[in-house]
């Protein structure tokens, strides 16, 4: 089960970078909760679509170094572009905890800091 649900992220990871937010939703399920550690936390697709559709109307910008994957877990650690100091782009590390069940992406913990 873990190799496949890290073959969902690759999935649901080259939708993002795509612009595909529905591709992109397709591999969530409809109750997922979506945690950025220290801002707050998105409950459902509906609120994911909607955050989506404002954060990624440009498509980000991000590579995986690692993925890591145990049990209903997958870790995502990588660098993402994102706002920095003043508004300009800077490089950010994260690391994204998912859980998986049923074969879709339940939960998140997105953990992003300066680089």
């Amino acid at each position: 089960m873990c190799g496949s649900n890290k073959a969902v992220l690759e999935a649901a990871n080259a939708a993002v970078r795509a612009g595909d937010n529905e591709g992109f939703l397709a591999h969530c399920t409809d109750d997922i909760r979506w945690t950025t550690v220290g801002e707050g936390t998105l409950q459902g697709k509906q609120a994911v679509r909607a955050w989506m559709k404002g954060a990624y109307s440009v498509p980000p910008q991000f590579e995986v170094q690692y993925m890591v994957a145990e049990g209903d877990r997958v870790i995502a650690i990588g660098t993402i572009m994102g706002d920095g100091p003043e508004g300009k782009p800077a490089e950010l590390a994260y690391s994204d905890v998912w859980r998986f069940r049923d074969g879709k992406m339940c939960e998140l913990d997105a953990f992003v800091i300066g680089a």
